[in-house]
């Protein structure tokens, strides 16, 4: 289970782009707090408290008591050049509330695939994380799929995949979270290609060998003209 997260609020007293410029200025970050049916909460958070909770790696899927409030981070903002935080919208919910959350899915025992190992074979992820209906007092801070004996052409589904007790996925069907496939093999088109390529540039190599050098030219030089 993941591990709650504590950040100390204050509540904003001007809200608007002025308001938010001046508290990033001293370090702090605007936030808004909503969600079930009450009126939202304005706040600010200190950047150094927020940036250290980002850090953990679970913060998106991790209950955060913030100014004594229950919720979960559903949207962090960055500036698009120093990629500091500059806003985050939390949801308010209960103890044990049935929230939908996304999950990181974490592939162990690679060494023990056959198609990795000596097939050189290439894992193929198609979904990093899972969604999943779960207790907010219970949900996990990462998925584990183990990869022990897997074969080139096999396939990890949903069905596969032991889930925390409770725990539920929020899509339909039984879909495919990974697969082994086969190495990259090049093919004649790719020979030949690379053949092209390489005759290119070996034709542009010794067309500049064979220009001449601009400084050994007599019309670089400068000839005095003699006065009458």
């Amino acid at each position: 289970m993941s591990d709650t997260i504590t950040l100390a609020a204050e509540t904003r007293d001007r809200v608007g782009k002025g308001a938010s410029r001046a508290l990033r200025r001293d370090g702090r970050v605007p936030a808004v707090i909503y969600g079930q049916n009450k009126e939202p909460s304005s706040i600010h958070l200190e950047e150094k408290a927020l940036v250290k909770a980002l850090m953990t790696g679970h913060f998106m899927n991790s209950v955060i008591m913030v100014g004594g409030q229950r919720t979960l981070a559903k949207d962090v903002a960055f500036h698009p050049v120093s990629d500091r935080p500059t806003h985050v919208d939390f949801l308010r919910i209960g103890e044990h509330e049935s929230v939908t959350i996304a999950v990181p899915v974490v592939f162990v025992d690679e060494d023990d695939a056959p198609g990795i190992k000596r097939g050189n074979g290439v894992l193929n992820i198609t979904m990093h994380d899972i969604e999943l209906v779960v207790d907010a007092a219970d949900i996990p801070s990462e998925i584990t799929i183990s990869l022990k004996g897997m074969e080139i052409g096999d396939s990890i589904h949903i069905a596969d995949v032991k889930l925390p007790k409770g725990a539920t996925p929020a899509l339909e069907g039984d879909f495919a979270i990974a697969t082994i496939v086969p190495p990259t093999v090049p093919t004649a088109a790719d020979d030949q290609l690379d053949a092209e390529v390489a005759e290119a540039q070996s034709a542009e190599a010794e067309a500049a060998a064979a220009e001449p050098n601009d400084d050994d030219n007599d019309d670089d030089k400068v000839s005095v003209q003699k006065k009458d």
